[in-house]
């Protein structure tokens, strides 16, 4: 199982190399990265950070430097708590070495065994837009958002487990815009408006399949061309209660531990293997099969 998950996080890390090389932001002489909280520093102290950052291997299997995977995975639960302790370490006024020192000693310095699903937690999923039968014995949710490639990679593995589960599997779609991701807001908004109208699927599809420009021009485009009723659209965008939407899925994310997009819960608990068909059909049928052990269990106590 451990070597599994470390190969499933070497490929997904790679994929995600290869998906965001072109136009990525330089980790090289970025002055900020990602999730890297550099307030309360001297300017020497920032520099010296992000030269650790930019000198220091992660840890997640990725083969990156911190400073790179921070950019390229902004998700990536290594780098980031490693690039809290090279903060912590500097501001604590602690040489480079002595910095090194403390991620060695870190408990992010090593690739962990995690569970391929954690406990179960409950999220919010009343008037989420969804697919699949209501009454399926299992339902996905699906944080995600519509700008970031790993997740317009996900649908077509996603929309493959659904079609070889029809009556089995349900999947309850949540926004999740990441801030790195600057078009992601108003796409997570436009994807509720739609919804709005009984079309959050057709905009859902179309807004990844243009996931390379998600401006408004574009985005009230993709609106006509699915039959949506464009002044309500818009007015509906910009609604509070469309807004409001957004904000909660996003706290209904951060409650339940999201990090990064796409993050899978199954059953409410949160699926950390990668977001294949191949990886997600052993996990769907193990539970499955647990589900009818449990039900026959309790015909038998009645």
């Amino acid at each position: 199982m451990k070597a599994r998950l470390a190969i499933a996080t070497l490929l997904s890390c790679l994929a995600i190399i290869v998906l965001q090389a072109a136009g990525a932001v330089d980790w090289k002489t970025a002055a900020n990265l990602p999730g890297v909280d550099l307030g309360g520093l001297s300017a020497k102290q920032k520099a010296s950070v992000l030269e650790i950052l930019r000198e220091r291997g992660c840890s997640c299997g990725c083969s990156m430097k911190l400073a790179e995977c921070r950019v390229v995975d902004p998700g990536c639960a290594y780098s980031t708590n490693l690039a809290i302790t090279a903060v912590e370490s500097v501001k604590a006024g602690k040489t480079k070495t002595e910095t090194f020192a403390a991620l060695d000693a870190s408990k992010w310095a090593h690739l962990q065994e995690q569970k391929v699903l954690d406990d179960a937690v409950q999220i919010p999923v009343a008037g989420a837009p969804s697919v699949g039968p209501a009454n399926a014995k299992i339902t996905l949710v699906e944080f995600s958002d519509f700008q970031c490639p790993y997740c317009a990679v996900a649908v077509g593995e996603i929309n493959a487990l659904l079609k070889a589960y029809p009556t089995q599997v349900k999947l309850v779609f949540k926004q999740f815009p990441l801030e790195t991701h600057p078009q992601a807001d108003l796409a997570a908004a436009a994807a509720i408006a739609a919804h709005k109208q009984g079309k959050f699927w057709p905009m859902h599809d179309a807004m990844f399949a243009h996931r390379d420009d998600l401006s408004r021009r574009n985005i009230i485009a993709l609106a006509k061309q699915i039959g949506l009723n464009l002044e309500q659209f818009e007015s509906d965008i910009d609604s509070t209660e469309v807004r409001e939407t957004v904000v909660r899925d996003v706290q209904d994310g951060d409650r339940a531990h999201v990090e990064g997009t796409p993050t899978l819960f199954i059953g409410g608990q949160r699926y950390n293997g990668a977001v294949t068909l191949a990886s997600l059909k052993p996990i769907i049928d193990a539970e499955l099969a647990g589900a009818q052990t449990a039900l026959a269990k309790s015909k038998g106590t009645n």
